[in-house]
């Protein structure tokens, strides 16, 4: 049987300025496959190759799969609609699957918008996918599609989910083939190195109203330190990689294991071949401040931190449980360390203003961290926070929900002076460093670094791609208030995944009714034993009768004369 992957040709001008990135997942899923006894199976990069349409037909063509499997994070949704409705039509006896957290979370409006897609895995996807092939190649696809769990599909006219697949318990036992990658297509700019993204663990422990992973993931687990750097190593000694990006949401939240890491990376002199980055919290830096030079010893040489916003009322309702002044001393301690600090926050809210846009300026600027970024918020459709500002929410084209459109609308702002703010802010804090920082500060390695950081924005703005910007009419002399960001106004969230909402939200109303009335049913007796001890007895003393011990052990009760 033979399965192609497809990597949406999605681009948005937000992470990939800093260089191509190698799209893990089709390595994770090859190797759970290849694992259990499928081996042709290839690979369709149309992200990296900028692979339109046409290409993709003739490509599928050539190949004639069996299966068409593609993955969607939610900006990327409409173009892997698109890639499987190419293959259903190039390919019409091919199976069409799709994975990805949008679609395990959004399946309904999925499904309903793109008829063509024989079958959503939800969740994580090396075991679903591995039942899923195989009843396929035993001939067992569709009779038995509702034995097989963590599924979605249509049933006679009818949206229907299997139960939910348990999380994968053994990741040690996922072998990702890394091979199934065109190694010299994936470049960190900033180096000029070949860069991967392996994953150490899955899931977060923290509930962070903006953000899903920890919904997608759920419960928290961590591989062998040992066997993550066996991973590294065949990178760096088979595939050339230089440079590399731990996946999980907060690498470090495990200090035992993440301190193994870095031992098994020393002992095997792997810093002097690659470095790496993570992504983590500003706790978990204030937590290890005396291991910070050795976890730069160990390669550690960028650290972005989720700093989120300026202002500590912003932190509580993201959920961040930091304080300001935190993320003042964590970009501190990294810069001590030798450790290039990048800092994060979230503008665009409801209550963002041109006074909050200075003030995160001015923030980034008195904490100076090597770099800064402002990430529009976006409100994911499966998170908390979206489903609080839901009524505020006006734009439901979810290929602009990339960190870079906004797409909420601030009550003081338009949408354009947003931007415009965000990119003031931009040019700002870059110009600075570029001119009094970048070129004069720290060792030979890290000005390398910094000014290939911003070699990168420095490209990405003259191609106009920084923002997204080539897609809007900025550069045009409407004022900014005017801007068009092309917003696809016709979407809106689909009947069955709005009934589906509306059930949850009635199931999750009455499940709270319950409680209340528990808690208030608790109340109440609590009041009432009160009361009879007030009045001197036990609440038998409230019907007139009165319980005491006789000097025998034995109760006797005693009536009170009535009044």
């Amino acid at each position: 049987m033979r399965i192609v992957f497809i990597h949406p040709n999605y681009h948005s001008g937000g992470a990939e300025i800093a260089g191509n990135w190698p799209p893990a997942w089709v390595a994770y899923l090859t190797g759970a496959l290849k694992n259990n006894g499928f081996d042709d199976i290839h690979f369709i990069d149309a992200m990296t190759n900028h692979v339109g349409p046409d290409e993709l037909r003739a490509k599928l063509a050539e190949l004639q799969p069996d299966v068409v499997g593609a993955t969607a994070i939610t900006p990327s949704i409409y173009e892997a609609e698109e890639c499987l409705r190419i293959a259903k039509y190039v390919c019409p006896d091919a199976r069409t699957v799709l994975g990805g957290i949008h679609a395990t979370f959004m399946f309904r409006q999925v499904l309903s918008e793109a008829p063509w897609i024989d079958v959503i895995v939800r969740g994580e996807g090396e075991e679903i996918i591995v039942a899923l092939m195989q009843a396929m190649a035993e001939g067992r696809w569709p009779a038995d599609r509702h034995k097989i769990k963590g599924l979605a599909f249509v049933d006679d006219g009818e949206i229907t989910a299997t139960q939910a697949a348990p999380t994968v318990k053994d990741l040690d036992g996922i072998k990702p083939d890394w091979s199934i990658l065109e190694w010299d297509k994936y470049i960190y700019i900033p180096l000029n190195r070949k860069v991967a993204i392996p994953n150490m663990a899955r899931g977060c422990p923290f509930t962070c109203s903006f953000c899903s992973q920890w919904k997608f993931w759920r419960d928290y687990r961590v591989r062998d330190p040992k066997k993550v750097v066996d991973e590294i190593e065949d990178l760096v000694e088979n595939h050339g990689v230089g440079f590399f990006i731990l996946a999980d949401e907060e690498p470090s939240i495990n200090k035992k294991k993440f301190v193994e890491f870095c031992e098994e990376l020393i002992a095997r002199g792997l810093p002097e071949r690659i470095q790496w980055g993570i992504n983590t919290r500003v706790t978990d830096i204030m937590r290890d401040k005396d291991l910070l030079g050795f976890y730069r010893k160990a390669g550690l040489v960028h650290v972005s931190l989720g700093t989120e916003a300026a202002a500590q009322m912003k932190l509580d309702v993201f959920n961040k449980e930091t304080t300001v002044a935190e993320n003042k001393e964590a970009i501190r301690l990294l810069r001590e360390a030798d450790i290039f600090v990048e800092a994060q926050f979230i503008v665009g809210l409801d209550n963002e203003t041109p006074e909050t846009l200075e003030e995160t300026y001015q923030m980034a600027w008195d904490w100076q961290p090597d770099l800064a970024n402002w990430a529009m918020y976006t409100p994911w459709p499966f998170t908390p926070l979206f489903q609080e500002l839901r009524d505020q929410v006006e734009v439901f084209d979810y290929s602009k929900y990339n960190f870079v459109t906004p797409i909420m609308k601030p009550a003081a702002m338009t949408r354009g002076a947003l931007l415009e703010g965000v990119l003031k802010n931009y040019r700002r804090f870059y110009m600075k460093k570029a001119l009094f920082h970048y070129p004069w500060r720290g060792t030979g390695y890290r000005r390398k670094y910094l000014l290939g950081c911003l070699k990168a924005f420095l490209k990405a703005g003259v191609q106009r791609q920084f923002y997204d910007l080539g897609k809007t009419d900025y550069f045009t002399m409407k004022s900014r208030d005017d801007i068009e960001f092309g917003f696809d106004m016709t979407r809106t969230i689909a009947d069955a995944q709005m009934a589906d909402w509306e059930d949850h939200a009635d199931k999750k109303r009455k499940a709270q009714e319950r409680r209340d009335a528990l808690r208030a049913q608790g109340k109440a007796r609590a009041v009432e034993r009160n009361a009879a001890k007030a009045c001197g007895g036990g609440a038998q003393q409230m019907d007139g009768a009165r319980s005491f011990k006789m000097p025998n052990g034995a109760t006797a009760t005693r009536t009170e004369p009535a009044e």
